[in-house]
């Protein structure tokens, strides 16, 4: 019998279930958009019962179409967003809504803490910048704006640790997440009582469930979860692991050689390291998904996630030709400007910034000579642009790499990827497989089934590199010019921000 893994994605807006056999073939890949509400302005959350049964819809769907027989699934497993929080309450139901990473209603905890001093006196162990959407500052925000709630949890979770709980009944923390969520002492690897006190949520130690790995078993399909999905009782589950660390993994990103841009909601950038960066030139480390390597990385909800709200809102279905796909449709309105003949500019700001939680999305450059498709390059210019901004600093703290592995939903265009090589100036490989994430998560569960040793053996059976797109040089000082222009309009709206607080 042919032996199948299912890796579970949850993102920001979609759940999706892809099945894969041990080469790395996705089978069937199956997805629901889970509505996120925003119910103030900075906050976007979603329905935790919803979120759940969407999962075991794609799951159920995923099966169904691939005609599987259960019996051939030897491991599942889950990625999701991180940041953001999730809890289960003690009444045995979620303790509030799911919060979702592009979440910025916890802003001022932040702020806070560092004119207070005290992010600064833990940054030895949490070796990061402290983030409005981190599960640290929006627990602060619970306590002091829902506090029936935040007495009720029994268990903090993140996005994906909360699928792997319903898919088992068993709680843990596994530690690519929880190493991003500033609850973690990443260093020894534990969470840390003291530290937690200091930020004023001590009391969340006791609702922290044990710490595990990505590739560990961490319990097994229920009966009950059997019935919803179609899976068989018993099936072995994964600990899985953020999001990142899945489509890192899944890019053959495992050596600190390597380096990866992943173009979603949000812009991650990073790579693995042996050690973490602690002078404080770059954002984030968290422990990696390979045992023995931290994951450096800069990062903003700066990415395609812009381009989605612009489509959602400003562009009509019936302006797209009959059998175009919407990225051949943008690309090819992009593809009418040079990038000579457009100087409009955007801040991809719509979900935060690259230094400012305040900051706002913004065009920039725009007079009554300019149409839609100015909007629309101008779009896939400053994400590009917001990218390099993270990737300049983290190139300050490495050797440049010689390729960049590309994730994300703007893989799918062909321009976009042409242009992040044209403005990062580095070769750019995309993977054969469109589900990074699942993937990443499909060969944790493979692992924790006994199929891999590692995920080095995972990879050679599992990665295979689709295609290499090189810089345009006729291309590269243009850019550079259009690069020079976006940092300082950023930088000169930078000091107007606090006036939205």
């Amino acid at each position: 019998m042919t032996k199948y893994v299912v890796g579970l994605d949850n993102g920001g807006t979609m759940i999706k279930a892809a099945v894969f056999d041990l080469h790395g073939k996705e089978i069937i890949t199956k997805g629901i958009h889970t509505p996120v509400q925003s119910p103030a302005p900075g906050f976007t959350e979603r329905d935790s019962e919803e979120l759940w049964q969407h999962n075991c819809a794609c799951i159920r769907e995923a099966l169904a179409a691939a005609s599987i027989d259960p019996a051939g699934i030897i491991g599942v497993s889950v990625c999701g967003h991180g940041k953001g929080l999730y809890t289960w309450g003690k009444n045995g139901k979620p303790a509030y809504k799911g919060i979702v990473s592009t979440d910025g209603r916890a802003w001022a905890y932040p702020e806070k803490w560092y004119k207070e001093g005290v992010v600064q006196k833990y940054y030895p162990r949490l070796c990061q910048k402290i983030l409005a959407s981190q599960e640290i500052s929006l627990l602060a925000w619970l306590k002091d704006n829902d506090r029936q709630s935040y007495d009720n949890i029994a268990w903090v979770f993140s996005v994906k640790d909360y699928i792997r709980f319903r898919l088992t009944g068993e709680a843990y923390s596994e530690a690519t997440d929880f190493s991003g969520s500033g609850l973690m002492n990443i260093i020894d690897a534990r969470f840390d009582k003291d530290m937690l006190e200091g930020f004023g949520i001590g009391e969340i130690y006791d609702k922290l469930a044990p710490i595990r790995y990505s590739y560990e078993k961490c319990g097994s399909i229920t009966a009950e979860v059997a019935a919803l999905t179609g899976l068989r009782e018993g099936t072995p589950v994964a600990g899985g692991m953020f999001d990142i660390d899945s489509c890192a993994v899944a890019m053959n990103v495992t050596t600190p050689e390597d380096f990866c841009t992943i173009a979603g909601t949000w812009s991650i950038n990073e790579y693995p390291s042996k050690t973490p960066v602690t002078d404080g030139s770059i954002g984030m480390n968290s422990l990696f998904a390979i045992p023995g390597y931290f994951l450096v990385e800069e990062c903003s909800a700066t990415s395609a996630g812009n381009l989605d709200w612009f489509t959602e809102h400003f562009i009509d279905k019936h302006e797209i030709p009959e059998g175009r796909k919407l990225y051949e449709y943008l690309d090819g309105e992009v593809e009418k400007l040079k990038p000579e003949d457009s100087d409009v500019y955007f801040l991809p700001f719509l979900y935060g910034s690259n230094d400012n939680p305040l900051g706002r999305a913004s065009f920039v450059g725009l007079s009554s000579y300019n149409e839609k498709i100015h909007c629309i390059r101008a779009i896939y210019e400053g994400v590009v642009f917001s990218h390099k901004t993270h990737i300049d600093r983290l190139l300050k703290t490495r050797t440049p790499p010689k390729t960049i592995r590309m994730a994300g939903g703007a893989v799918n265009s062909v321009v976009w990827v042409q242009m992040f090589a044209d403005i990062l100036g580095f070769p750019i490989e995309t993977i054969a497989v469109k589900e990074l994430g699942a993937l990443g998560c499909a060969m944790a569960a493979a692992i924790a089934a006994g199929e891999f040793k590692d995920y080095e053996e995972a990879v050679s059976s599992m990665v295979r590199v689709e295609r290499r797109v090189n810089p345009n040089p006729d291309r590269a000082g243009i850019y550079k010019k259009k690069y020079e222009k976006y940092s300082a309009i950023r930088d000169a709206l930078g000091a107007v921000w606090d006036i939205f607080k």
